[in-house]
């Protein structure tokens, strides 16, 4: 078993962890009404995305998310989240640098031996989540999970359908498909760009992202036989009969969208056997993007 493997198999016990150890950090996360901006890179980023638009879409304040290197700097938050496996990424870091002393900061990380527990004003680390595979897996979504959690939108039936996304085959003829197409909406369309990272790193499988009413303006021309749309939560009505018409194979979403992009991990993971190619060694990845300085 490679590490991703053991790491993405291990998520429900997690996020179980991180759902009930939500509470003791309030004091760290956001609290309703902030104004807020959440940043990452990569998929942290895409995790960014997500909790930004289920913090907005629940009433509890105004959410931005932004790769850490784009963050406006004229813009005014109460706080800024940042999610960061290693904490040493160089674009983290650098924003937390220039907002110390102006905005208040939170960092979540998996390592709290690294320069992020000084650059942030309050950290929580998620040290149970930690991975030695360079692709992420139950670190973003655990991250996620305390952050649903600390929104009130986590429940135990997250959990149940990660255990049944783990333990239910992947869709005959899925991982023979030549190109994969991944469809959100709202807090999804995060899950969506995430779900197609992982394809990427782990398989180097051709994968697109996009909201999913979005995919008819002009993505669905690329669905044909030997590609696959999957959808990560509720569809909009109709889109599945369009890409069966097209000859493409349709995954609907039956699980919790997280839970979802579960299955996806493990698709990535058999994709990659498929191909004869080694999940935990990413080609041209590092565990950690630190910058050299001029």
């Amino acid at each position: 078993m490679t590490h991703v493997e053991d790491e993405l198999t291990s998520q429900p016990g997690c996020w179980t962890r991180a759902a009930a150890e939500a509470a003791g950090h309030a004091h760290a996360l956001p609290v309703a009404g902030e104004r807020v901006a959440i940043v990452g890179c990569g998929t942290s980023y895409f995790m960014a995305q997500a909790v930004a638009a289920l913090r907005e879409g629940s009433g509890q304040g105004e959410t931005d998310a932004f790769a850490a290197s784009e963050f406006p700097r004229g813009r005014s938050y109460d706080r800024v989240v940042a999610l960061t496996r290693s904490g040493t990424t160089t674009e983290v870091l650098d924003l937390l640098g220039q907002l110390k002393g102006s905005t208040r900061t939170t960092a979540l990380t998996a390592d709290p031996a690294t320069p992020v527990m000084a650059a942030a004003d309050e950290v929580v680390v998620l040290d149970f989540a930690d991975e030695r595979s360079v692709v992420q897996t139950r670190f973003a979504t655990t991250a996620l999970t305390l952050l649903r959690a600390h929104l009130g939108l986590h429940t135990d039936a997250v959990v149940a359908d990660a255990r049944t996304a783990l333990a239910t085959p992947l869709p005959e003829g899925l991982v023979e498909c030549t190109q994969f197409t991944f469809l959100g909406r709202g807090w999804t369309v995060g899950l969506a760009n995430e779900a197609g990272l992982k394809m990427r790193e782990a398989s180097l499988a051709w994968t697109e992202a996009y909201p999913a009413m979005e995919y008819r303006h002009g993505p669905i021309s690329i669905t044909t036989h030997g590609t696959a749309t999957w959808m990560l939560g509720a569809a909009p009505e109709g889109l599945a009969e369009q890409v069966r018409e097209t000859g493409g194979q349709w995954v609907p979403g039956t699980l919790d969208p997280l839970a979802e992009l579960v299955r996806v991990q493990r698709l990535a993971v058999a994709v990659a056997g498929a191909r004869g190619l080694d999940p935990d060694r990413p080609r041209h990845l590092t565990r950690s993007v630190i910058l050299a300085r001029p």
